[in-house]
């Protein structure tokens, strides 16, 4: 019977996951389609994208799933279930879930200092027309090389990175050498895998700070605003065009009787005619817009995007509250800098962590919750990179446009996102860091009072560790505490990016029905070929 039970339980996750697999699956195939520029699309750079922004999605999932199992191993009276009752069946369900966690961040490895690099790098080459395709290959592979060296060293001082006390100091040469390999081979090389993921999140936190939190505002913002008028933006279009027209044919009446333009006018002239065929390439896009019945939709779903944004902001508003008590519970409650700022519950009163706990007695909408907290965190994200492209400090490296992508842009985006993933765990652990340890588990008490029952509370620090379950996400973020030192400042940066971000958004205007469609250096090609 206890069998068949923990059969159950385990199918009940595992079929949750199963579900949102086939819709992340979907999702990343539309999205990187309507994205994905028709004229420079590839097989194998369309495929490599839906890959990664799928593995992206679905490591993001096994949260939820990982809070859920543990939650589910006992009753809402603190008893564990019969299936649970074991030590070593609750060992086995916590392995598979590690197991998963370790499954996917090695493909997360893989893609980002192999598959991702190799694929970037050979379409890089295939601009050389000259080029042949064993020497882009061959080209690809040495520059990806350089990728493999860096994730080897950080698997190497992951690996040889003690997690216990040392030897004596008066201990042989050879003894200190047995005692790195002992340590090696005990952990099976699983602490190398998780220096690397911790390496990379501390990446995923720069894209975090700049990339989500920035999102976190526009995006609500953009659906408050909306954009503006087609037909206002057409007729602002045709007075510029003639505006432009008329500035032509004053500098061309300069040469009627023969006389050369001077080098500045000509100068004038050609930046004149290079604008007026932007300005009547924007016609005809405004034009196609205002027939499009996706902009009539639209307008026509203006009320619900309003209520739509209205909601994004309260979130983005309440996750920067309980962000801002969990890093004040750390500052006053933590042992510090040392210790990497961990602590076991909340001793401030944590509104999205009070909220999640609330909704435990309803099954399931605490899981359902968690489960868009993920979500919200990887929509947010894909705004940011949206609405602010692709950058190498100062310099714009890409553009994120509809149908209008190059393979090598969405190439980029995907391996951001896979780094802003691995970092999404530990900010959802600051928002709600009790919740993400324990889920919804409970554990009984015994009274003081002798004629009075066991009591139950909500599993916390306190309790006692074979009552409490906690969950593998937990223990993977703070397996090294300097890493824990480093995303805690990362979270007060997070804040004040979110804040700048907010403060920009609110002061610029509306953006146009057809924003990121035309730009000056479009070719006529890519242009023909987005109206057709």
């Amino acid at each position: 019977m206890a069998e068949q039970s923990l059969l159950s339980e385990s199918l009940l996750g595992w079929s949750i996951f199963t579900f949102i697999l086939l819709v992340i699956l979907a999702f990343c195939w539309v999205y990187i389609r309507k994205f994905q520029s028709r004229q420079e699309s590839e097989v194998v750079s369309t495929i490599t994208a839906i890959c990664a922004l799928a593995i992206a999605l679905i490591t993001s999932a096994l949260l939820p799933v990982d809070i859920f199992l543990v939650s589910f191993m006992k009753y809402p009276n603190g008893t564990y279930k019969e299936w649970a009752a074991n030590n070593e069946t609750r060992g086995q369900i916590e392995d598979t879930v590690l197991y998963g966690y370790y499954t996917l961040y090695s493909i997360i490895l893989l893609c980002v200092f192999l598959w991702i690099p190799f694929v970037y790098f050979y379409y890089e080459e295939r601009d050389d027309n000259n080029v042949n395709k064993c020497s882009q290959v061959k080209n690809a592979l040495k520059y990806t090389i350089g990728f493999v060296i860096v994730c080897v060293v950080l698997l190497l001082i992951g690996a040889f990175v003690p997690l216990e006390a040392p030897p004596a100091q008066n201990s042989t040469q050879w003894e200190k050498v047995q005692y790195l390999f002992e340590e090696l081979g005990s952990s099976h090389g699983l602490p190398a895998l998780a220096f690397s993921i911790s390496s990379l999140t501390l990446i995923g936190m720069l894209a975090v700070i700049t990339y989500t939190a920035y999102g976190m505002s526009v995006l609500p913002l953009n659906l408050i605003k909306g954009t503006r008028s087609v037909v206002y933006e057409r007729l602002e279009n045709t007075e510029d065009i003639d505006d432009v027209e008329h500035q032509i044919e004053k500098l061309k009446s300069k040469c009627k009787d023969g006389r050369p333009l001077s080098s500045r006018d000509r100068h004038n002239l050609q930046e004149l005619e290079g604008k007026l065929q932007v300005l009547k390439r924007r016609g005809r896009h405004l034009e196609i817009a205002e027939r499009n019945c996706c902009t009539k939709v639209g307008s026509a779903l203006r009320p619900f995007k309003i209520v739509l944004g209205i909601f994004f902001i309260l979130v983005a508003l309440l996750f920067t509250v309980a962000l801002l008590i969990s890093n004040l519970d750390k500052a006053l409650h933590s042992a510090g800098i040392s210790s990497g700022f961990i602590i076991f519950g909340t001793n401030l009163t944590n509104p999205l962590n009070e909220l999640l706990l609330s909704l435990q007695p309803v099954f399931p909408l605490d899981y359902i919750l968690i489960t868009v907290i993920t979500m919200y965190f990887v929509v947010t994200s894909m705004a940011g990179i949206r609405n602010l492209g692709i950058w190498f400090f100062w310099i714009r490296l890409y553009k994120i446009r509809p149908k209008r992508t190059r393979p090598q842009a969405l190439l980029f985006l995907c391996m951001i996102l896979l780094l802003i993933v691995l970092h999404t765990s530990y900010m959802i652990y600051s928002l709600a860091p009790q919740y993400v340890m324990y889920g919804s588990q409970k554990y009984l008490v015994q009274s003081q009072m002798p004629s009075a029952g066991p009591t139950t509370r909500i599993c916390d620090a306190d309790a006692p560790d074979d009552q409490c379950t906690v969950t593998r996400s937990y223990l993977f973020l703070h397996k090294f505490w300097f890493f824990s030192t480093i995303y805690y400042f990362g979270n007060w940066a997070f804040i004040g990016a979110f804040l700048i971000g907010l403060a920009v958004s609110c002061c610029r205007g509306k953006k146009s029905v057809i924003e990121g469609e035309v730009e000056a250096d479009d070719s006529d090609l890519s242009d023909d070929e987005y109206v057709h």
